[in-house]
């Protein structure tokens, strides 16, 4: 579902953000991306999002270059990131419903998805209103709506679980469980290891910009957590 081969990143000012990365994640896979601040991680979620273009490597959606038809690859997939720019003079049913006519969304299944969703996330009521008048927490919630209401079959999220309640964050987790379940894939960045090692069946950490580990869950962490293997290959030199 998402193909990263020797994927690089090297801003104006000369520094390396990411260097020669290379990362599979299949269909069914929830894939935890792990590592320090400034480690590189929303910048190549941005890379495999279409938003930021690249030096070398190349980035593949569904078997599709996001260099050679980027359209075709933002169809299948949809990307939260950690601080959201909504339209705030719409309101939150308003908002669904644009994003629902970028992606072609049939109004049959539209409604289908505004009403599971915003029941789950407890936003029904407030879909009439403003976002303007919406907190942190409800904006984080009506970007996830938005995101699933073209079923997507890659999702990406940077830091999903910032801002959330703790029943949000429950059923964000129960959310994308339930979309690899059915075949879509989730690449997520995440400080919350324990939410990691948990909600994941594939792990990446990086460090400096560079992959220093990547595979399924329990062969990464063996017998120990994921905590400690985390800061084992990320604090040591």
């Amino acid at each position: 579902m998402l193909k990263i081969q020797n994927y690089s990143k090297t801003y104006k000012n000369g520094k390396r953000a990411v260097d020669n990365l290379t990362l599979e994640i299949r269909p069914g896979d929830i894939c935890g991306f792990i590592g320090h601040n400034g480690a590189g991680k929303t910048t190549t979620l941005r890379a495999v999002a279409g938003a930021l273009d690249f030096d070398t490597g190349d980035i593949l959606i569904d078997r599709i270059s996001i260099k050679a038809d980027p359209l075709a690859c933002k169809k299948v997939m949809a990307y939260i990131p950690d601080n959201p720019e909504l339209y705030e003079n719409l309101t939150g049913i308003q908002f669904i419903k644009f994003i629902g006519d970028v992606y072609g969304v049939s109004k049959s299944d539209r409604q289908t998805g505004i009403s599971k969703y915003g029941d789950a996330f407890e936003l029904t009521p407030n879909l009439g209103d403003l976002i303007s008048s919406y907190s942190h927490g409800m904006k984080q919630k009506l970007t996830v709506i938005s995101a699933l209401i073209h079923k997507p079959k890659l999702l990406l999220l940077d830091e999903p679980f910032v801002g959330l309640d703790p029943k949000a964050a429950f059923t964000l987790k129960q959310i994308i469980a339930e979309l690899c379940a059915e075949g879509s894939a989730v690449f997520f960045s995440t400080h919350v290891l324990e939410t990691a090692e948990k909600l994941c069946n594939r792990i990446a950490i990086i460090k400096e910009g560079r992959l220093v580990a990547e595979g399924d869950m329990e062969t990464i962490k063996g017998d120990t957590s994921l905590e400690h293997v985390f800061l084992e290959l990320t604090d040591n030199g």
